[in-house]
């Protein structure tokens, strides 16, 4: 299959690219950063360079690929932006989708994120409501999510990948990542929100499998949904960092459950590393 992958030096697209073409796909993949373009081509892909928000040429690269597939990898996470990230989100997946559709490819595949469910009991399901009634932060994360989510099932046959909280190389919660420098200089505090955490090979993993999946939301993450109180301090034990402070506050409703990855390993995924726990000890 040639697969077009946008975002493709991030720190799940970069992994991606070699399990793609070990497995003999084409890869055409994208970087806003010249420099780049030379790291994807020794990975095996055929770089492209071009930045999301330019609608005529990213129309203009799809067209000349002409893709069986797209897949969506675009975050932009270098620094602790969330407007941005929500940003790129938004208008990136709206450029990339009416590329496809310009250009008549049928599949795409989204990533997405998994903390974005209404509250309720138990861990959630792809089914549940999203959480479009919190307060104005939530509901802008949510919304922005959604958004992206509407867009990329305007093609054809679009699989959406919900990702638990990524951790491992080249992320933030990496050894030498912004989370492990924030908890040596004491700034984390331990909170009650439950998070499903996913190590990025996992990620990238899914994202290949997901190639031969049906339409739909899929909820990729590790086993083991765990409150801050529980995972925050086998961080800071993981990086070299002091204790974190404890917060006594009460979570936020949607905070209190994880999320189930029951649909994933019934399409025939499921993470090597299932709990932040064995992830963390391996740093």
């Amino acid at each position: 299959m040639h697969v077009f992958l946008a975002g493709a030096t991030g720190a799940v697209g970069r992994r991606i690219v070699g399990l793609l073409i070990k497995e003999g796909h084409r890869v055409t993949g994208t970087t806003r950063r010249p420099e780049k373009a030379e790291f994807l081509r020794a990975l095996g892909a055929e770089p492209v360079v071009v930045d999301a928000y330019d609608r005529e040429r990213l129309h203009e690269a799809v067209a000349a690929a002409r893709p069986d597939l797209i897949m969506n990898q675009l975050t932009d996470l270098v620094v602790y932006d969330v407007a941005a990230n929500a940003k790129l989100r938004r208008e990136g997946t709206r450029n990339l989708v009416d590329a496809a559709r310009a250009a008549g490819v049928r599949r795409f595949v989204h990533q997405s994120l998994g903390w974005i469910y209404a509250p309720g009991d138990g861990p959630a399901e792809e089914d549940e409501p999203l959480d479009l009634d919190g307060d104005a932060a939530r509901r802008s994360l949510v919304g922005s999510v959604a958004e992206a989510e509407q867009a990329a099932r305007e093609v054809p046959e679009t699989v959406v990948l919900r990702y638990g909280l990524f951790y491992g190389p080249d992320t933030w919660y990496a050894p030498d990542g912004l989370k492990a420098a924030e908890a040596r200089a004491g700034t984390l505090v331990a909170s009650r929100e439950m998070i499903n955490f996913l190590h990025v090979d996992d990620a990238a993993e899914a994202a290949v499998l997901s190639l031969d999946w049906p339409s739909g939301a899929v909820n990729v993450t590790d086993d083991e949904p765990a409150p801050g109180t529980e995972w925050l301090p086998a961080f800071c034990r993981a990086v070299g960092a002091p204790d974190p402070e404890i917060s006594t506050a009460e979570p936020a409703d949607w905070a209190r459950r994880g999320v189930a990855n029951r649909k994933a390993k019934g399409l025939g995924w499921a993470p090597e590393h299932r709990s932040w726990r064995d992830g963390f000890s391996a740093f």
